[in-house]
């Protein structure tokens, strides 16, 4: 292990998660086979080799499947308090592992380790919510127009359930998708990113715990590893119900295309491009907080990072400049380190996407308040750090309308009334998340109606990111439209059936239809 891995204790929490730190060997499916290819994970921390995981065969495909249809024959049958009892005890291994899982998911992605513990609190949150949701998995009761007949509607298991997540919540995002499913009686199979294997390693390690603990068949969760090709495995599947995949646009279109070619269901959570209206009646302070906050935490790479700062023109420079003196007070660097606020990018690539976005934004005729650029020097060999960086553009810029999943802050001017913020707040293909700054109950209402936010998360004075696990998250247009997590997420996980019961000794017909024998 690296000295900062030893320092910072990522070597005791890999042990703490049954992770043998330079070769995992096979972590492809629930039985432990596999036989692809070794995947290195190194943390853009320091560059260093972390571990390595076997990818999966279309053999291993194969045997990881049967494993979770299998499962799924017993799962289903549990009824849904017992399997809430399941998750229960998840959460509190989760509980137990998490300044361990919470460290792995620094190191591996390269998120604070505040933010790597919040992480994992999310996941203690979505099982406490999921157990609580096992007791209210609610159909409806309907009078039927037939006298003599009882009309209801129940759900019931979809079966196996795959999850497509991404590298920068490498663990949040699973457990959002998989405690319910669980919940709902379904299996899951799993591909983490290939950026970030191991933390998806851990996960099945805690997992595989209880379920072996309890007697329960180890394919109610599996993992498969490797690039898309084992992505397109589970898409292009009619054996998996339900393929819920996060990630970008791109990524989501060819997901969806896939799935709808065999009448899948999909649920999709893609890209966001956010915003922040500030009016002339913000509060400042709080306007920087969040603003600051949304665009830098994790790198800027959140789906719901702030992307734009929409400010009115009167108080415009009045923001901007509290905003450059809040960015000359962040400190980056090793984000195992609780004194820093900014850790790196998660390789290579994303660091020259940054790079060829901020000549963009010079190209088409933008400025460069804060420059930016990578970072050089002791701590920063791993050559994934940059400055987050400012930047004044105009709404229609090319480079504006697109997400760039670095920290890049675009500021827009507006003038006028609250519905030209709005209009250009909407401007975009994505519609994830939203937020405005206002003291005004009026603009407030507004941005909130049918005529204000097209995004599926919208908030009123506090920033894009973050979101709890009580409501659904998710957005529409080009974000694709899904939801997960709370409210009633649950329903994607689950067939709905309509039910008709004739107590009676005659049987009519529905629409008074006379059909005499």
């Amino acid at each position: 292990m690296s000295k900062i891995a030893t320092d910072f204790g990522v070597d005791s929490a890999l042990k703490a998660l049954g992770i043998n730190p330079i070769n995992e060997g096979s972590s492809t499916g629930s039985n432990n086979f596999g036989s692809g290819e070794l995947l290195a994970s190194y943390s853009p921390v320091d560059g260093a080799l972390i571990g390595k995981v076997k990818t999966t065969s279309p053999v291993d495909y194969e045997k990881v499947m049967t494993a979770a249809t299998s499962a799924f024959l017993t799962w289903r049958k549990k009824p849904a308090p017992l399997r809430g009892e399941i998750v229960r005890q998840f959460g509190e291994k989760l509980r137990e592992l998490k300044k361990p899982l919470g460290k792995l998911v620094s190191y591996e992605m390269g998120k604070s380790y505040q933010e790597g513990l919040g992480e994992v609190q999310e996941m203690i949150d979505i099982c406490d919510f999921a157990v609580g949701l096992s007791r209210q998995l609610h159909g409806l009761t309907m009078h039927s127009e037939r006298p003599g007949h009882r009309m209801y509607e129940q759900y019931h298991p979809l079966g196996v359930v795959g999850i497509i997540s991404a590298f920068n919540c490498p663990v949040a995002v699973w457990a959002w998708n998989t405690a319910l499913a669980w919940i709902c009686g379904d299996v899951c199979v799993w591909k983490p990113s290939e950026k970030a294997p191991l933390c998806g390693v851990a996960c099945q390690n805690i997992a595989a715990q209880v379920f072996k603990a309890n007697g329960l068949p180890e394919g109610i969760s599996c993992l498969v590893n490797g690039d898309y090709k084992v992505g397109e495995l589970m898409t292009h599947d009619q054996r998996v119900a339900l393929i819920s995949a996060t990630g970008s646009i791109r990524m989501g279109k060819i997901v969806a295309q896939a799935v709808a070619a065999r009448l899948g269901k999909s649920l999709l959570e893609l890209g966001g491009n956010n915003a922040i209206i500030v009016t002339p009646d913000a509060d400042i302070k709080m306007t920087v907080i969040g603003a600051v906050f949304g665009a830098v935490g994790t790198a800027g790479q959140r789906c719901t990072s702030t992307r734009r700062l929409i400010i009115h023109e009167s108080i415009y420079d009045k923001v901007k400049g509290a905003l450059i003196d809040a960015y000359k007070q962040l400190r980056i660097g090793n984000p195992l380190d609780e004194k820093n606020q900014v850790g790196p990018l998660i390789d290579s690539d994303a660091v020259a996407m940054y790079q060829k976005a901020l000549q963009k934004v010079i190209d088409e005729g933008g400025k460069l308040i804060d420059e930016g650029g990578v970072m050089k020097g002791v701590g920063y060999e791993s050559g994934c750090y940059v400055k987050p960086a400012i930047a004044e553009a105009q709404p229609k810029f090319e480079i504006v309308q697109h997400e760039t999943f670095a920290p890049i802050l675009y500021l827009l001017k507006y003038s006028g009334d609250v519905q030209n913020a709005i209009e250009i707040q909407n401007g975009v293909v994505q519609g994830l998340s939203s937020a405005i700054m206002t003291n005004n109950l009026r603009e407030a209402e507004r941005f909130l109606s049918v005529s204000g936010s097209d995004c599926g998360i919208a908030n009123v004075n506090i920033g894009t990111s973050g979101a709890e696990i009580g409501g659904a998250f998710g957005g529409e247009k080009e974000t694709g439209g899904g939801r997960e997590s709370g409210s009633d997420a649950w329903k994607i996980y689950m067939r709905r059936q309509t039910n008709t019961i004739n107590y009676t000794t005659e049987l009519p017909l529905a629409q008074g239809i006379k059909f005499d024998l």
